[in-house]
This record gives structure tokens, C-alpha cells and sequence, in this order.
């Protein structure tokens, strides 16, 4: 099969076909920049290529470093550059529940940030304090001995902060970009 279609590129269209990069399989199986497929009943879909999801991942962990001093308001530009590029280069993906996903552990990543930012106790209890978070329960977390990474998955900053709060400081959200990019196709 390879060597038929090789040959209509090479001798009709008199284009060279590099055979390292070149193969015939099965839509489930190929990527294409970035892209990979999936059946879904008699049609073929687009979704992100898993070595894609890594590489943006591997991105968004530079820019949500928790020793990487910026003032939250440009990482989040920085954030948003980058999420807006790689949303309009992957707004053809029919897999929204990827995007959903990528926003959460986004969001875990920022709080992340924001709980190392406040770094002593008294810091934690009052902004915790600040948002609304009842007394007790402020000194309580504020207090925590636990990680960052895993304090960033507590009710405690989940409640304190939610998603709204990441959206009023302007970051995008994925899934929010995805919906603005298909509605307007």
C-alpha cells in the first residue's frame, strides 16, 4: 500500500517522500502534527495527540513554577498567551472533556503558587480570613503542615480559591476557549 501511493508522490507529483516519517495504519493509530483520531461509530474524530497534552503540560509547569517570582497578574498573561495560542492550533479537537481536565489541574497548579506566595501561617490564616473562610477553619488550614501540592487539592483553598476567582483575575480557561472558537466556526 505504501509503496503504490510512494510512487503516484514521487513519479506524478514529482515530490520526495521521506520513508523514515512516511507509514499506512489505521486512523486510531496515526498522529499528524500534533493531532491524533479516534472512531466514533462509522466516523473518524480529531483529538489531541497524548504526546501533544505532555508537551503543554510540560509548558504550563514553566510558567506555574512555584519559585519563579512574578506577580500573579503576568504569569497569568503569560498563561493566557500561551493557552490562546495552543486553543486556536487545537480548536478542531471533538474532545471537550480534555480541556475540562486541563483547566482543573490548572487551577491546582495556580493555587499552588498563591499558598507558596503567602508562605508564613499568620499570611495563610488571613487570607484565608479574607476570603471568607470562617475563623476556625482559617487557623486551622492556614496552619497545615501538608505540601503544597497536596494543600492545593484541600477544600480549604478550593473554597477560598474557586474558579471564579482564577476568572475575575483573567485567566482563560481552556474549555472556555474551545466553546468561543467552535461557536464562532
Amino acid at each position: 500500500m505504501l509503496a503504490s501511493v510512494t510512487r503516484v508522490i514521487e513519479e506524478r507529483l514529482r515530490l520526495k517522500v521521506n520513508q523514515d516519517k512516511s507509514s499506512v495504519r489505521s486512523a486510531p493509530k496515526a498522529t499528524l502534527l500534533g493531532f491524533g483520531f479516534y472512531c466514533s461509530g462509522s466516523e473518524v474524530r480529531i483529538r489531541v495527540d497524548p504526546k501533544a497534552v505532555l508537551r503543554r503540560k510540560q509548558r504550563l509547569r514553566q510558567l506555574t513554577r512555584r519559585n519563579w517570582r512574578v506577580p500573579m497578574g503576568s504569569r497569568i498573561e503569560e498563561l493566557n498567551g500561551f493557552m490562546l495560542g495552543w486553543m486556536g492550533y487545537f480548536r478542531l479537537v471533538g474532545t471537550p472533556t480534555v480541556f475540562r481536565r486541563m483547566d482543573a489541574w490548572l487551577h491546582r497548579r495556580l493555587r499552588q503558587v498563591r499558598w507558596k506566595e503567602w508562605k508564613l501561617p499568620t499570611r495563610r490564616v488571613r487570607a484565608l480570613k479574607s476570603m471568607g473562610i470562617p475563623t476556625g477553619q482559617a487557623h486551622q488550614w492556614g496552619n497545615s503542615r501538608r505540601g503544597h501540592w497536596r494543600m492545593a487539592r484541600s477544600t480549604a483553598l478550593s473554597v477560598a480559591l474557586p474558579g471564579a476567582y482564577w476568572d475575575n483575575l483573567g485567566l482563560h480557561r481552556l474549555f472556555g476557549l474551545w466553546q468561543r472558537f467552535n461557536r464562532a466556526a
